[in-house]
């Protein structure tokens, strides 16, 4: 391989894909120490390479896509690591006139790489679909289950965190659990909020305060769930409130965390929170989080579809009852071994 002075490493666009990415990244700032390490990525997730993670960037590049191909021309790197799938990111690459293009295989890119890797077969763990990425452009780089996405909180995160929570009138001294009850892919990945409320309601009866987080498109869904709240239930809603900082910072503040298959998912656990993790059509042997988490997932004949709505009557979250989700988040406060009922990740029930 030839001397790489500057490399680009080309983040993927979704956030939960980010987190998934961060082993790679470490094992690529690994296998090139003495390189200038430039993390191009779009403003939606660039904040969370500020925070403590193994990729550890000399620099970081927010890519505008009105001026992707001049920014990339204009950061002089000897070649680029594509960790995004399309054509599109390809064809920036090859038009910004970066020397070497690596990536996979894939969407019709091979006339644009220099170096390009076959993609794994069958259904791999986003992780490891990152790893193979490397290990195929021979870096070493560990097997997936030996390499969990990891994130540690600023201090300038946590801080705008407490001074928001501060604001919002929660004690310092209070236990958090925090919600995640969106889903940027769509409706069929939402648990039904008035379940969500009940989860809420029950442990607002043990004193722990919930908080609401999600991106302003989740904003409807938060109404939703206050709306079939028991009066004087309290619950805080930051739902499109948080910068991503704010949002790392937060969920770090918080004791556990609820979550669907979502960006929030994923940084939760990076960040170490005991996490219950609600499935339904999006399929978990590819993307079930890391760490202490339960995921919990009903087996139903049509999932896993992927579909960002259900066509028929969504059996695959209503199956999923407000016991089996409280009994998790009760346990993980507790601090306690697994309880009954509990499903670990890449299980089904």
């Amino acid at each position: 391989m030839a001397e790489v002075r500057r490399l680009i490493v080309r983040a993927p666009n979704w956030l939960g894909d980010a987190v998934m990415a961060l082993p790679a990244l470490g094992a690529v700032r690994q296998a090139f120490p003495a390189s200038t390490l430039i993390l191009a990525a779009t403003a939606a997730v660039a904040p969370l390479f500020e925070e403590g993670t193994p990729a550890a960037p000399n620099e970081i590049l927010t890519i505008d896509r009105d001026r992707e191909i001049a920014q990339l021309r204009a950061a002089q790197a000897d070649a680029v690591l594509l960790l995004t799938n399309s054509f599109g990111s390809a064809w920036v690459a090859r038009r910004s006139g970066i020397p070497g293009r690596w990536g996979y295989r894939s969407a019709g890119r091979s006339l644009l790489l220099t170096r390009g890797v076959g993609r794994p077969k069958g259904i791999v763990h986003q992780v490891e679909y990152y790893l193979a990425l490397a290990r195929g452009l021979d870096l070493e780089a560990p097997a997936a289950a030996d390499a969990k996405p990891a994130i540690q909180p600023s201090p300038a995160a946590r801080a705008r965190a407490t001074t928001l929570l501060t604001n919002a009138g929660i004690d310092p001294s209070a236990t958090i659990v925090g919600f995640a009850p969106g889903a940027a892919y769509g409706q069929a990945k939402r648990w039904p909020p008035d379940r969500v409320a009940r989860v809420i309601e029950a442990l607002a009866r043990d004193g722990v305060t919930a908080v609401l987080l999600g991106a302003r498109a989740d904003r409807e869904t938060a109404r939703a769930i206050e709306s079939t709240l028991s009066p004087g239930t309290r619950v805080v809603d930051l739902i499109g409130r948080t910068s991503l900082r704010e949002l790392v910072g937060v969920i770090a503040r918080c004791a556990a965390f609820v979550s669907n298959d979502s960006g929030a998912m994923h940084v939760a656990a990076a960040v170490g929170v005991p996490l219950t993790a609600i499935f339904g059509p999006a399929d978990e042997r590819a993307t079930a989080p890391a760490g202490a988490s339960d995921v919990i997932v009903r087996d139903v004949f049509c999932r896993p579809c992927m579909l960002r709505e259900c066509p028929i009557d969504h059996r695959c979250m209503k199956r999923i009852d407000v016991d089996s989700v409280l009994q998790s988040v009760t346990a993980h406060l507790a601090g306690g071994p697994p309880a009954p009922g509990r499903l670990r990740p890449g299980r089904r029930a």
